[in-house]
This record gives structure tokens, C-alpha cells and sequence, in this order.
């Protein structure tokens, strides 16, 4: 069964994962209900920006859980790579340092002036302790997790 898109009615924000493989698809789901859930309950944080009604258009996933720093921006820059202008990147981390790489790489993209910037429009913090129970469909062992969507974007 194809997930074709994953619809957040909290935070008014869609997230199309279509072009993910099923297995991507299959991880990314209830990961990304989790970032609709966290994104709703602090909606006026500062972390996180509000996206107003919008639909993200996710080309890649990058699953970090368990890697150690720095594997998962490794990863994220290797994904970006394959990735257009306007594509969007989802990346998932559980070790805190990924936070701290992640944006230094993004705020780094747009300050070298790189033919195509990087727009971190996402970036929380999902605690799993007190959610474990109603999402019993998540494979992971981990307390914390780190959510990014990174936005391609033509600087010129």
C-alpha cells in the first residue's frame, strides 16, 4: 500500500512524500505525525517558524536514528546532491549534535553565497517519553528526536 501524502490539519501544513520509496514512505509516516503534533503545540516557538497553509514537497529522507555526529549531516549533504531547486529534505536524528551541524551547515550555505541556499523551514525537538504509548507503530529506542525539512533554494 502507497502513502501518498501525509495531510497535518493542526499546523495546516501537507506533506507530499510520494516520490519517497514505500519503505521510506513506511518510516516517514509516523515520524512526520509526530512533527505535525509538535509543530501544532508550539506553534509560536521560536524554533520552529509558522508555515501559514502550505504544502512541503519531500524528495528525499534521511533517516539518522542512532547514528552517531557527524553521520547524519554526511548523509543530508550526500541526499542533497540528488535533490532540484524547491526540493525538500527530511532528515531524522537522534543525537543531539546533529541539531548544532545541521543548521551551522544551512546558515553556512547561505552566507558562501552557494549557487543554491539552503532554507532550514523546519527544525524541532519530538520527545518520545510521554508518546511511546500512543505511537506504538514507531521502530525506535531513542527519547529524543531531532526533525529537519531543508528546503533547496535557487539563490539567484
Amino acid at each position: 500500500m502507497s502513502i501518498e501524502h501525509v495531510s497535518t490539519h493542526k499546523s495546516d501544513t501537507t506533506y507530499d512524500i510520494s516520490a519517497l520509496s514505500a519503505t521510506e514512505q513506511r518510516l516517514a509516516q509516523p515520524l512526520l505525525g509526530l512533527l505535525d503534533r509538535d509543530i501544532a503545540q508550539s506553534h509560536s516557538s521560536e524554533k520552529t517558524r509558522s508555515l501559514a497553509t502550505s504544502i512541503i514537497s519531500i524528495k528525499a529522507f534521511v533517516d539518522g536514528q542512532g547514528l552517531a555526529c557527524p553521520m547524519p549531516l554526511l548523509k543530508t549533504k550526500v541526499a542533497l546532491r540528488q535533490l532540484a531547486n524547491d526540493d525538500s529534505l527530511y532528515i531524522v536524528a537522534t543525537d543531539p549534535n546533529s541539531q548544532a551541524d545541521i543548521m551551522a551547515f544551512c546558515e553556512q550555505s547561505q552566507m558562501t553565497n552557494a549557487a543554491s541556499a539552503l532554507s532550514l523551514s523546519i527544525n524541532t525537538v519530538t520527545s518520545l517519553s510521554d508518546k511511546r504509548e500512543a505511537d506504538s507503530n514507531l521502530a525506535t529506542s531513542f527519547d529524543t528526536i531531532y526533525h529537519f525539512i531543508i528546503t533547496k533554494t535557487d539563490s539567484n
